[in-house]
């Protein structure tokens, strides 16, 4: 008999425990919510663009030797804004699905590693680009 009380109290749970976690991570597919400060695509889109422009003039200098300043100026600008458009896309699509990036992180691949990894692209972007201008020519 205080078995089977036992066994029902821990069954009942309480109003908070019993939501899933998947109701905690629906995210708002409004263009508005998407896209406010505190949204998730400003984050995302800004920060994949920062690693896609902090790598590539990186290997450009390597190949060719050619700073950032020639590179944007000999054409590097429009494929950027190009491949960024794609990669926004890209992004935008599960986004607005309902998809949250939280949702399909996985251990090694986390949400939260490609947040940094992204913001320290912006701050190399600041200091690749701070670098040559002292410097006077390429970094590599």
């Amino acid at each position: 008999l205080n078995c089977g009380a036992v066994q029902r109290n821990s069954m009942e749970t309480s109003p908070t425990e019993g939501v899933s976690s998947s109701s905690s991570t629906k995210m708002s597919t409004k263009f508005g919510d998407l896209f406010a400060l505190s949204g998730p695509a400003p984050e995302i889109i800004n920060g994949r663009a920062a690693m896609l422009v902090f790598v590539s003039p990186i290997a450009v200098e390597v190949a060719s030797g050619r700073d950032l300043l020639p590179q944007v100026n000999s054409g590097g600008l429009s494929w950027f804004a190009l491949i960024a458009g794609l990669m926004t896309v890209g992004t935008l699509v599960p986004l607005f699905n309902g998809i949250s990036r939280e949702s399909e992180s996985q251990q090694l691949f986390s949400s939260t590693a490609e947040m940094w990894n992204g913001r320290f692209a912006m701050l190399g972007l600041l200091a690749l680009a701070f670098t040559e201008y002292v410097k006077g020519g390429p970094l590599v």
